[in-house]
């Protein structure tokens, strides 16, 4: 019988990467989003990804590198067929496929038809300047990954705020489960030598400042549909407070949605801040824990009803507020005007996420105010809540606050009384 050859070893030494490409790519987490800086080296890093992903695959596994249009995959495709010794795979020109060692095939495609994306089993995927991939593509890829469980990696530069991308991002920037963010500045590849310096100052004084800031600092623009007003949501930052609270609003949990407490200070200072999900008995003993005398103004609507009465018998100053469309579009206009006139501040984190992913729309039924879908509010909620009862407070006499409704609308009614 003749001799059979031996296996081939491959030994793979992974490129040198920088630690900001290692630590935003090579996470645990099965969904990774990453909104960088142009030319920091996302791509490179996800293409190092994704190759070494398919060298622990198996004959006949589908890898995926999803550009928003086909010719820019057949970019991708040039630039790891060069990367990769030619001995470890076989291109297909035709079909932009590398065909590993072990029969593992990279596939290249372009998001401009999200229809042809549909059928395949996919064990890990790339998703190459999302904010530009139609969401359709995005729907398509993510059903080839649901038998296999696979990750996915979706990056790019940002690109406004109504795009799907964007809207995952948010959700990855607050913890969602499964998900890791990482933002990767100009500035970032500076430091590591993958950009120069003198070219990025060179691109801030010729672009105008919008586009300089999406494309090197990951920063969007605003679309115009934030009632807020983003650069005032920035110029609101500042950390934690030290000093007590005199105020707090409360939103409850629906759902999948978060319990928020957040307290502020006599300036209008956030002091205060606590998110979490849980059971009505654990979240009632929560709130009560942290709020016990200070006057807080609960969401009131629906179940929370009953939790806002179960506190009301433990003793404290708790109202409720219940939220309506035109109620809402009243407190919010509230907190617009306290955000615009810098009367809060507020910690990086959930709150300003949240206040820059908000939106309001016009209908005829009126302006209708809420997060985008698939995002939370609940922050933005119960800052809200904190600061209309600040405002009432913020009398030279002693505020008794109560709500008054009919038919047609739901009011605050502030009654001064004597001290």
């Amino acid at each position: 019988m003749p001799a059979t050859k031996p296996p081939r070893l491959l030994v793979y030494r992974r490129p040198w990467l920088a630690d900001y490409q290692v630590s935003a790519i090579f996470c645990p987490e099965r969904y990774g989003i990453v909104e960088a800086s142009t030319k920091a080296g996302k791509t490179t890093g996800c293409m190092v990804w994704l190759a070494e992903q398919a060298m622990q695959g198996k004959a006949g596994r589908n890898y995926w590198w999803v550009s928003p249009i086909y010719p820019q995959a057949k970019i991708a495709f040039r630039r790891l067929a060069r990367g990769l010794p030619p001995a470890v795979y076989v291109a297909n020109q035709t079909e932009l496929t590398l065909t590993l060692a072990n029969g593992a095939i990279i596939w290249f495609k372009g998001a401009d038809k999200p229809d042809s994306l549909y059928g395949e089993d996919v064990y890990a995927a790339v998703i190459d300047e999302a904010s530009r991939c139609k969401e359709e593509a995005w729907v398509a890829v993510r059903s080839t990954l649901t038998q296999t469980r696979g990750p996915v990696r979706i990056i790019g530069n940002v690109k406004g705020r109504k795009n799907w991308a964007y809207h995952l991002a948010r959700q990855a920037e607050a913890g969602a489960p499964g998900m890791h963010y990482a933002k990767i500045t100009a500035y970032d590849a500076v430091a590591a030598g993958i950009l120069a310096a003198e070219e990025i100052a060179d691109a801030r004084r010729t672009l105008p400042e919008s586009v300089f800031n999406e494309l090197y600092l990951a920063i969007p623009s605003d679309d115009g549909g934030n009632p807020f007003g983003i650069s005032a949501i920035g110029e609101c930052l500042a950390p934690l407070s030290s000093a007590p609270p005199v105020v707090f609003g409360v939103d409850l949990a629906k759902a999948v949605d978060w319990t928020v407490v957040i307290g502020l200070d006599a300036t209008g200072a956030v002091c205060r801040f606590a998110r979490w999900q849980g059971s009505w008995d654990s979240t009632i003993e929560r709130i009560h824990a942290q709020t016990r005398t200070c006057p807080t103004l609960v969401d009131s609507t629906g179940v929370g009803d009953p939790v806002l009465e179960t506190l009301q018998k433990r003793g404290g100053y708790y109202e409720g507020f219940k939220f309506t469309s035109q109620s809402k579009q009243q407190l919010m206009e509230g907190l617009a005007v306290a955000i615009q006139q810098k009367h809060v501040r507020y910690p990086e984190g959930p709150i300003r996420s949240e206040l820059e992913a908000y939106e309001y729309h016009y209908s005829r039924a009126g302006v209708r105010y809420g997060a985008p879908e698939g995002m939370h509010d609940d922050c933005v909620c119960a800052l809200a809540l904190a600061v209309e009862l600040l405002t009432a407070r913020g009398a030279p006499t002693r505020i008794h606050w109560l709500r008054e409704r009919d038919a047609t609308e739901s009011t605050w009614q502030h009654q001064r009384l004597g001290r």
